[in-house]
């Protein structure tokens, strides 16, 4: 018998949606929130929106933004202190998926105890988490329905996957209005992580129905919406259909897990700290190649999805353009830069394929790859 499970948070989409944050996190709960952001979504408006929300619905809130692009395990330690020092019995996110991470973080400490190593994995976090609600600011991370965690562990130099129900929000609240504010280069890092999700979500071993269609749907969406949200950051129609892209990636992946580019990307990301969606865009097209003789009647799919004409076509020739179409649209919206033009050496390439090799992503790729073929692919990345 065939049995899968499909976990997802309870989810208000819509512009102006941000204005339900207060009443939400009321609803599931909280009393004193502890809102996670960042300094640059504090510094578009969007923090002081969600506290008057939050006020207004009677809630005390304590505000911490003392993290990193690649949110650290330090970063972690200290806001967890702080909701602790504070007494706060409920975790806001409002931001990208930094913030977002480092909310789930914060909550699998306040009530797990211990160090975050400890529950590096699947499914190791035993005590329930406090109230969570997120409310994303980019179109990518998809963290505000996803049962993942990534945060920097600092000695080892590598991303720590955490991977359980329990962070999986309460509620997220999608509000496309709050993507406004990202610059045309973050738009780009972003949605190219969005469509990173999809595609390792369709293709993942653990891929069921349920996930295919968020997969496929994410796909498309980002196909058609991408190029004109990076030229124009005021296309609320793009915008919208990009957070819709972002939010049902984020559902495809949290189901279906994800694959080879992510269990390398964590890595990368560990070492030089630059956008998630950069080192998605370098990685990527080489793990379709690597990945494409295991499944070419998916990638056939995913090309049908990002617009080619696959029409007489075998299999494999139309799995072939779902690679032509996403380098093109790398090379579109400028992401278009091997791994040594955004600071990667290669003598640390045996290292990363070692940690990659460890990585929970890993299991669900759908081709096997050995240590050497992931340095084979990274060499090929540079």
């Amino acid at each position: 018998m065939n049995i899968s499970k499909f976990v997802a948070p309870e989810i208000i989409f819509g512009r102006g949606s941000l204005s339900q944050i207060g009443e939400s996190a009321l609803r599931i709960g909280a009393s004193r929130v502890f809102l996670v952001s960042d300094a640059d979504v504090i510094k578009a408006g969007w923090v002081d929106q969600a506290v008057y929300y939050l006020r207004s619905a009677g809630l005390e809130t304590e505000v911490f933004s003392a993290l990193t692009t690649n949110p650290k395990d330090n970063e972690v330690t200290e806001g967890t202190a702080r909701y602790l020092q504070a007494r706060c019995d409920g975790i806001v996110a409002v931001g990208g998926g930094s913030p977002t991470d480092v909310a789930k973080a914060i909550a699998t400490l306040a009530t797990n105890g211990g160090k975050l190593q400890e529950y590096e994995g699947i499914n190791r976090i035993s005590r329930p988490l406090p109230p969570m609600l997120i409310a994303p600011t980019t179109a990518g991370a998809g963290s505000e329905v996803s049962q993942f965690t990534i945060i920097v562990d600092t000695a080892r130099r590598l991303k720590m996957s955490i991977i359980s129900k329990s962070l999986v929000p309460d509620i997220a609240i999608v509000d496309p209005e709050l993507l406004k504010t990202k610059d045309a280069k973050l738009a780009a890092a972003t949605g190219l992580d969005a469509l990173t999700h999809g595609i390792e979500s369709y293709v993942s071993l653990a891929a069921t129905p349920l996930t295919d269609i968020h997969a496929l749907k994410a796909i498309q969406l980002i196909s058609r919406n991408l190029r004109q949200a990076v030229a124009d950051r005021q296309d609320m129609e793009a915008n919208t259909n990009m957070a819709m892209a972002a939010l049902t990636a984020g559902l495809a992946f949290s189901n279906a897990i994800l694959g080879a580019t992510h269990a390398m990307t964590h890595q990368v990301d560990g070492l030089i700290d630059r956008h998630h969606g950069e080192t998605n865009a370098s990685i990527l097209p080489h793990v379709m190649e690597f990945n494409l003789p295991a499944c070419p009647d998916r990638f056939r799919d995913i090309a049908v999805a990002m617009g080619e004409d696959v029409a007489g076509l075998s299999d494999l020739q139309a799995a072939a353009l779902a690679i032509v179409s996403v380098r093109r649209m790398i090379a579109d919206i400028g992401l278009a830069k091997g791994l040594a033009d955004i600071g990667l050496k290669a003598e640390f390439v045996p290292l990363l394929s070692r940690n990659a090799m460890k990585d929970a992503c890993l299991v669900t790729n759908p081709r096997n790859a050995s240590i050497e073929q992931i340095e084979a692919i990274f060499y090929k990345a540079m």
